[in-house]
């Protein structure tokens, strides 16, 4: 299982939000390079990145910060927020992100999500934000009908590298990660899935791990690492014990 360390930008810092609110920002750093760098140095393998912003406005906005994270670290990193396009998630790939995420491209243009899996297999992944069970689009301003294990079985064939699924109800609120949802998602579709949303203790993640739920691939942190509620050295160690 991976833990992946959560980087949101707006306005070229790194924030951490509420409910997905973007004037519920907090900002815990204004260098995102030197924060990458930090969870870096703290043991991490992959790192999480979302342009908020971007996921706003469809485009990419925080560009500069990005490519100052990608010169900052050797790690891989995946990277969301304002991907609807051929284009973008070529010129990122291109630029050295591992591995981009397709949320509001993938509800509203489905066939974005197979041409590109196509073109960069294995590159390619599909984030599912839900409220009350149904998936929100951009920047989870809108939520729509759809239900999102039927949104995500959409994927199946696709050659979707990992479905990254976030309980916007518990994103930024330290309420615990919706570990029965995910776990239902996993255990409903053959892609694997990544838990995001809420995660605040190292009771949710050995919660998450005791689930032995092999379609998990890993977890997202963002506040509680910042706040220091997650110990960074104590969560990697109990990953690895669990391994």
């Amino acid at each position: 299982m991976i833990l992946f360390p959560a980087i949101d930008l707006k306005d070229g810092q790194c924030v951490r939000l509420v409910h997905g609110l973007m004037d519920k920002a907090t900002v815990f750093n204004d260098d995102p390079a030197a924060q990458a760098r930090t969870f870096e140095a703290q043991g991490f393998a992959y790192l999480h990145l979302v342009d908020l912003n971007g996921a706003f406005e469809g485009r990419p906005v925080n560009a500069a910060a990005v490519e100052a994270i990608l010169g900052a670290i050797h790690i891989p990193m995946q990277l969301g927020g304002g991907i609807r396009d051929l284009a973008t998630i070529d010129m990122w790939l291109e630029k050295g992100v591992s591995r981009v995420i397709i949320g509001t491209a993938a509800v509203k243009n489905p066939k974005l999500v197979r041409e590109a899996c196509k073109l960069f297999p294995g590159r390619i992944a599909v984030g599912l934000d839900a409220r009350d069970g149904k998936v929100a689009v951009e920047g989870w301003a809108e939520v729509s009908k759809l239900d999102v294990t039927d949104m995500a079985r959409r994927f199946e064939d696709a050659g979707v590298a990992t479905i990254i699924y976030t309980d916007i109800s518990r994103d930024g609120a330290m309420t615990g990660l919706n570990i029965e949802a995910t776990l239902a998602l996993a255990r409903a579709i053959s892609t694997p899935v990544i838990a995001s949303g809420g995660l605040s203790s190292i009771a949710d993640l050995r919660a998450l791990i005791e689930a032995n739920e092999p379609g998990i691939e890993g977890a997202i942190s963002g506040r509680a690492l910042y706040d220091g509620r997650l110990d960074p050295a104590e969560a990697l160690r109990v990953i690895a014990e669990a391994a």
